[in-house]
């Protein structure tokens, strides 16, 4: 596993590579993990992570950066014992990208993963031809959803792209349903990283048009998670006085998380640029209705008035969360059709598309060298 970004850090890909890895090794596999995040141990040292051996690449940088130039320095002899490499790409992922360079250059079978959306730099990355040039030396490529493998399948031009999806642990995430509250508070729930592309600011302006439009319900909204713009988050709320109605969570842990969806009623996913949306399918799995963006990954597990709302702009998603906050009885269709219709995305599958990658990677390695 090559990521820049790994536990004890907590985000999308961080923890998504940690349960793969886990579940790899559960099969029989033997997995290390090459990353540029800080653990417990010195920089350039390498830790035991739930039994897995973590190499810590990284440097002494302000603010924990993650960028280190020189951290594929002598990786290719360490990755000369190994059958394939899976590469993890990040929004920014410059490790990832050294290490593209640095498998091909070696002839290691690779797959490489694209946890983001390429959106605005599709461009750029298609005009310098590098991802393109991967694709054509065998590195197998997916993304985690069908919106983030279709600008993928642009930047190569014809080479396969499958989906790779993010994957959950179904049954854990599966809870009986809640007997219906008669206080007359409809609770909204959110769990993400407090940073400007997720929309924190932009979603407590939402919210507060949903309470201005459904004035009997008392509409609340609970954020989970932390980030660089928590300050400016606690300034906006302080600002609109909304204090009262608005809770940050913080940081908190996965049996945390799930307590708070057990007594929420409704998921909100308000970022554009969502890959996937690992949050909300856990929220959707649970039984919560989830409001997205339509054209988000949010889409791969979401039936726009089925299990949930897909909203065009942030003008509809203001209807659909009013829709949901005065009527109880869509909210209860919705959380029906989410017990009983578990989501595909149970690691037991995700984990066998994970081996066919490797398959692939290892065949187009082959043809390759030949």
């Amino acid at each position: 596993m090559l990521t820049d970004c790994y536990l004890p850090r907590l985000g999308g890909i961080e923890v998504q590579v940690h349960d793969l890895t886990a579940r790899l090794v559960a099969r029989g596999h033997e997995v290390e993990v090459f990353t540029l995040t800080p653990g417990s141990v010195g920089y350039r040292e390498t830790e035991l992570v739930d039994g897995v051996e973590v190499h810590r690449l990284g440097v002494n940088l302000p603010r924990q950066l993650l960028v280190n130039p020189l951290a594929t320095r002598g990786l290719g002899k360490a990755l000369a014992g190994f059958d394939v490499a899976h590469v993890h790409m990040g929004v920014v992922s410059p490790f990832a990208s050294d290490c593209g360079f640095l498998v091909t250059r070696i002839g290691l079978p690779t797959t490489m993963t694209w946890h983001s959306v390429l959106h605005k730099i599709e461009t750029p990355v298609s005009l310098l031809g590098i991802v393109r040039r991967w694709a054509e030396a065998g590195v197998a490529m997916n993304a985690v959803s069908e919106v983030a493998a279709a600008p993928l399948r642009r930047v190569v031009r014809g080479r396969q792209v499958t989906v790779l999806p993010n994957g959950i642990d179904v049954e854990a995430w599966r809870a009986p349903a809640r007997p219906l509250l008669e206080d007359g508070v409809v609770r909204f729930v959110t769990a993400m990283r407090l940073a400007a592309r997720k929309r924190p600011l932009a979603l407590v302006e939402l919210m507060a048009r949903v309470r201005s439009a459904a004035p009997r319900a008392d509409v609340r909204l609970e954020i989970l998670g932390d980030g660089p713009d928590r300050a400016k988050l606690e300034r906006a709320i302080a600002e609109r006085d909304a204090q009262g109605w608005v809770t940050l969570a913080g940081r908190v842990p996965r049996e945390v998380v799930k307590a708070r969806y057990a007594v929420s009623d409704v998921y909100v996913s308000p970022a554009v640029l969502e890959s996937f949306g690992i949050a909300a399918l856990e929220a959707r799995t649970l039984g919560l209705p989830v409001v997205g963006r339509a054209g988000s990954g949010v889409s791969e597990f979401v039936r726009d008035d089925v299990n949930g709302f897909l909203a065009a702009d942030d003008d509809e998603m203001v209807a659909r969360l009013t829709t949901l906050a005065v009527h109880p009885s869509v909210r209860q269709r919705m959380a029906a059709y989410n017990r009983s219709v578990p989501p595909t995305q149970d690691w037991s599958r995700v984990v066998e598309l994970a081996e066919a990658e490797y398959a692939r990677a290892i065949a187009a390695g082959g043809r390759a060298a030949g």
